[in-house]
């Protein structure tokens, strides 16, 4: 027997956005590492639960409230919310956890040859460009081309950084050595998603009244979003390139892997792992997905649009990614 709906609104988060940590409780949900071993059977089945509740606001049979979430945020974790598609494996927020432990591991235990460094900032810029475009913002449509570009460009970048710290470093202090990684991944990082994302700052991202109409698309709410999603990436990348390697080597000077030199590398995947895990959501909970912007900062045609659509309106919203 179909149940009545019990008011479950799955058009917005289950808890309140506008703090820190509402949005930290979404967040963790939502980029939680096991829903990247979900099978696309189950992403589809899931999505077709949330859907028809949708339509039809009824509770699905053996379902509560608390069951019905999890299906809403199973979904949330792998379809695009502009474009509705399902987002790429391994650019989904829940496979930063995982593949993070496996390159950030791999980065800040490798960084002394040349070849390492190439190969894993490479490695990491490619993981990226994945990430960035897979969570990018609005519903354009973004060219071979300019992708191809923007990919090249984001590695080129990362990999120079990279190697030119790395040669400054040399006769310094090891711990310093150790944190070049993650000076070239805060750097690349403000190359990579801004290039990767470059449709939205040529063609701008889609704005919405408070009721859901498009405006149209701001190119000042294109910059602002990339922006604040360089400022969490950073942050994301701190506790694990920079109080890991730090960790390591106090470990180090103290001789605990002197009778076992190998266990050094399980020893900075498990801190690593612990890292990523936390630091993910907790900084994608920086500010909200659903960014808010005055219409007075829109530009002067989206204003007068904006006015027209919604006289009384104040403000405007735009998917800022992730």
């Amino acid at each position: 027997m179909v149940q009545l709906d019990l008011g479950v609104d799955l058009t917005k988060p289950r808890w309140d956005q506008s703090t820190y940590m509402g949005r930290a409780k979404h967040f963790i949900v939502l980029t939680n590492p096991l829903n990247f071993f979900t099978s696309d059977k189950e992403l589809d089945a899931a999505k077709k639960i949330v859907d028809e509740y949708k339509r039809t606001r009824k509770m699905p049979p053996n379902y509560n409230e608390d069951k019905l979430w999890e299906k809403k945020y199973l979904v949330d974790s792998a379809f695009h919310p502009d474009t509705g598609e399902k987002m790429i494996s391994i650019g989904r927020m829940s496979a930063q956890a995982p593949m993070n432990t496996i390159i950030t591991g791999c980065m800040i235990t490798f960084y002394k040859t040349k070849p390492a460094i190439i190969f894993w900032q490479w490695f990491n810029q490619t993981f990226n460009a994945i990430v960035n475009y897979t969570n990018r913002s609005g519903d354009a449509v973004i060219s071979t081309k300019q992708l191809l570009a923007s990919y090249c460009a984001a590695c080129g970048g990362a990999l120079s950084t990279a190697l030119y710290l790395n040669a400054k470093v040399k006769n310094m202090n090891p711990v310093f050595a150790r944190l070049v990684p993650f000076v070239a991944v805060a750097s690349a990082n403000f190359i990579n998603i801004p290039m990767m994302r470059s449709s939205e700052l040529i063609n701008g991202t889609p704005v919405f009244t408070p009721d859901g109409k498009r405006v149209g698309e701001s190119k000042i709410a294109a910059r602002t979003g990339i922006l604040l999603v360089c400022i969490s990436r950073v942050f994301m990348a701190v506790p694990s390139m920079t109080l890991v390697p730090i960790i390591t080597n106090a470990a180090t000077q103290r001789n605990m892997f002197c009778h076992y030199p190998m266990a050094v590398i399980p020893f900075q995947l498990s801190l690593v792992c612990i890292c990523a895990t936390f630091a993910t959501p907790l900084c994608c909970a920086l500010f909200q997905q659903n960014a808010v912007m005055n219409i007075s900062s829109l530009e002067p045609k989206l204003q007068t649009e904006a006015f027209k659509i919604a006289p009384f309106a104040k403000t405007v919203y735009y998917n800022k990614g992730l």
